[in-house]
């Protein structure tokens, strides 16, 4: 007798297994592709017809076209771990960014950074709980806008949800507020910069104090230019190395009201919550004033940011849903609105400032 044949199962991928982000990255890779080609195809033919039209970056490009795909239909659940690691490539891209930095560079615009970036952080916070209380938001709820505008968009928020006890509906509500207007912060920062005619470092450290998420403030920086972007990912990684302090801060406040845990270790909470991308950044920085890193090398690295980049706009097209729009309820979104022009105005008035004073 010949024993049946058996066919070998089928390979098993697990859930945490880093073979599921293949496909969504490869969609990651293909937008942002696409993106890159809708630039290259659009400024050859209107060189060639001889056509004067406004150069859109492949930043734009990769956003538009993530944002069709992501709201014209429902993302198969095979690709979301992938399209979920666009926050990652964010970070991979800021910290090779540091080789196009000299320490000089970074100490000279991180101290005006710091100097600015505290005073946005008080201003925000002030205009976002006045608001909050105003329109009659849940007090939480006007925390996690107000930490998400001051700081780091929905990275701020989520660290500040757990540290504060809010409700699940009160941080996605906040998060979706933050990432809609984060996503037309895209269009009106570059006109209001290229409007007033801002310098590139100007318009970079603006773009870097007055946009909230870490993707879309690089993206609003390299669409006005090359320099605005490495300025404006500076200014925010600076924002950025502040939220320890800031969720403490919320910590506190709320536990002495008796509606958060009380924080136990503040060194060790403040550790736990900084975001270590900043560090890396600054590390690759100070090998790059060194001289650690050759010419081409440098290249290279500047190039792979880049590409980095280009996964992470591609991310933040398809992850931007305009459907939730009408989740919100229109209190949140007015608050969230009403408290983005105001510190974009307020941060642009500080940048003119600071660019009498030290020259930025």
């Amino acid at each position: 007798m010949v024993a049946p044949t058996v066919a070998p199962p089928a390979p098993v991928i697990s859930r945490t297994s880093p073979f599921r982000a293949v496909p969504g990255v490869a969609l990651l890779f293909a937008v942002g592709y696409a993106g890159k080609v809708m630039e290259h195809t659009i400024n050859a033919a209107a060189k060639a017809h001889h056509w004067t039209i406004p150069n859109i970056e492949y930043v734009l490009w990769a956003i538009v076209i993530g944002l069709v795909i992501g709201n014209a239909v429902r993302l198969p659940e095979i690709f979301r771990p992938g399209v979920d690691t666009y926050e990652l490539w964010l970070k991979i891209g800021i910290v090779l960014l540091g080789a196009r930095f000299v320490l000089g560079d970074v100490l000279r615009l991180g101290t005006v950074s710091l100097v600015l970036v505290i005073i946005e952080i008080v201003m925000a916070t002030v205009i976002m709980i006045a608001l909050g209380r105003w329109f009659g938001l849940r007090p939480k709820m006007t925390s996690l806008l107000a930490v998400g505008s001051a700081v780091c968009g929905v990275s701020a928020i989520i660290a500040t949800q757990g540290a504060i006890g809010a409700d699940d509906e009160d941080a996605s509500v906040a998060i979706t507020a933050i990432l809609l207007l984060g996503g037309l912060s895209l269009v009106v920062f570059p006109l209001v910069g290229h409007a007033l005619h801002l310098s590139d470092q100007a318009y970079g450290l603006w773009a870097g104090l007055g946009v909230d998420n870490t993707a879309e403030a690089t993206a609003a920086g390299v669409l006005y230019s090359d320099t605005a972007g490495k300025v404006a990912v500076l200014a925010k990684t600076t924002r950025n190395a502040m939220i320890g302090f800031v969720v403490l801060g919320y910590a506190a406040y709320w536990a002495s009201r008796g509606e958060a845990q009380i924080v136990g270790n503040r060194v060790r909470f403040v550790w736990d919550k900084f975001p270590k991308f900043v560090l890396g950044f600054l590390i690759v920085s100070v090998l790059a004033t060194a001289h650690v890193f050759t010419g081409e090398q440098l290249v290279s690295l500047g190039n792979l940011s880049r590409w980095a980049f280009l996964l992470t706009f591609a991310g933040v097209g398809l992850k931007t849903n305009v459907r939730e729009l009408r989740t919100l309820g229109l209190r949140p979104f007015a608050v969230g609105a009403l408290g983005e022009i105001a510190i974009a105005v307020l941060t642009l008035g500080l940048v003119a400032g600071a660019q009498r004073l030290v020259n930025v």
